[in-house]
């Protein structure tokens, strides 16, 4: 979803940044001309990188048919991150202007695990600085994919080893990557900025032609999140179960938009096999802006019954449309909620039974939410980017990591 918004990124004319995302491929945001930028960024110091980013953009241009390409033979949604240590390699050592000192901007966590990595941005003299989106592979391995747990590992050691600054899109997620550093005895980022992601505040309205929700009858519920286990459908399915045994056919709906994901068989297979619950839960694998829109706008609540979650972006998209929310609750919900949704332990079906019940109603919480959400104001990008984009201005006048411990120190690779 970053991914997406970085298309909208501001232009402010001080930096040219190579932006690297979990995605297919890269977002790289253009400035005012380069000459500009480079004069506004000798003012303090901090050259611009648009040679470095000008070598990868002609790299990644490569055709996947070419020998010397790091793309070839590969699919398109797996070139970018299979080919990428050999890419900025290619980029960065072929006789170019130098590019030490200068910013390097990585918004996901690509090539984080690659060999030699830390290394490789100490010998260049790159001024790293990353975004760090969760650390649930090391804090909540079960959930994840086998092997994700190590290869995460690896990632938050080759950070911690060699970031000038790190943005976190929580303040529990900076939270928790302190706690690992502190387990890894590594020292915590010197620089760091929490930067709530934003959404779009100018949603499309629901799709004209189609169907729209209607208001009388049991009414739906709303879940969003790929089906995964850490999303904790489990927890809804059965209570949907209860639902219906306790109201028939008043059993209110639930929709579950998001694709099918990893980990959560159990889930999958009450979904196709289990013929009362299909006459109540719908599944959307796909849906639009506008017609999630349209769904935010006529649900009962948003459902999060999540274990872990780095941010969770639902939940102040389902806020800023004035859907109640009931969350886990986690620290993360806590802090981006603003007091607004219901928190519930996700372990505990009684409690989620109980307050699906209620919020069929306008019971006196469901009130409350409605009531609050009034007044809520939902973080936006253009926010999102000006914050970012001060910090790193500010960032880039302080003298960089190498020049204080010494430029010749090894770096400790991630183990």
């Amino acid at each position: 979803m970053l991914q997406r918004r970085l298309q909208d990124t501001p232009q402010n004319g001080l930096f040219t940044l190579l932006v690297l995302g979990d995605q297919t491929r890269a977002q790289i945001p253009r400035v005012a001309p380069r000459q500009s930028a480079q004069r506004q960024i000798r003012d303090f110091g901090a050259p611009c990188a648009g040679e470095y980013v000008g070598k990868v953009e002609q790299a990644m241009k490569a055709k996947a048919g070419d020998r010397r390409s790091p793309f070839k033979g590969k699919s398109r949604s797996n070139r970018l991150r299979r080919g990428l240590p050999a890419l900025l390699v290619r980029a960065c050592l072929d006789p170019q202007p130098a590019v030490r000192n200068k910013i390097y901007l990585n918004v996901g966590h690509t090539g984080l695990d690659a060999p030699g990595f830390a290394n490789w941005l100490h010998l260049q003299g790159l001024r790293p600085i990353f975004m760090v989106h969760d650390l649930i592979p090391i804090t909540h391995p079960h959930f994840c994919r086998p092997g994700e747990a190590a290869r995460h590992m690896v990632r938050m050691r080759n950070l911690l080893a060699c970031a000038e600054g790190v943005i976190a899109n929580s303040a529990d997620t900076l939270n928790q990557l302190h706690l690992f550093a502190a387990g890894q005895n590594l020292p915590a980022p010197e620089h760091s900025l929490v930067a709530w992601l934003g959404i779009a505040h100018g949603l499309p309205g629901w799709p004209a032609g189609t169907m729209r929700p209607q208001p009388q009858g049991p009414g739906f519920f709303l879940a969003i999140g790929t089906l995964e286990a850490r999303k904790n459908h489990l927890l809804l399915l059965r209570l949907w179960q209860r639902l219906i045994d306790d109201l028939g056919d008043a059993a209110p709906y639930l929709i579950l938009v998001g694709q099918r994901g990893w980990e959560a068989d159990e889930v999958f297979a009450l979904l196709d096999g289990d013929a009362r619950l299909r006459r109540r839960v719908t599944e959307l694998g796909q849906c639009s802006d506008a017609a999630l829109t349209g769904l935010l706008d006529h649900a009962r609540a948003l459902l999060m019954p999540s274990f872990a979650e780095g941010y969770g972006l639902p939940v102040v998209e389902a806020l800023h449309r004035r859907c109640p929310v009931i969350a886990s609750d986690l620290p993360v919900f806590q802090e981006i909620g603003s007091a607004i949704p219901l928190m519930l332990s996700p372990d505990h079906l009684d409690d989620w039974h109980r307050a699906v019940l209620a919020y069929r109603q306008d019971c006196t919480d469901r009130q409350r939410q409605k009531q609050a959400l009034s007044d809520y104001r939902a973080p936006n990008w253009a926010d999102h980017f000006d914050q970012v984009n001060r910090w790193m201005v500010a960032l880039a006048r302080q003298p960089s990591r190498a020049s204080k411990s010494g430029a010749d120190n090894a770096i400790s690779p991630g183990r």
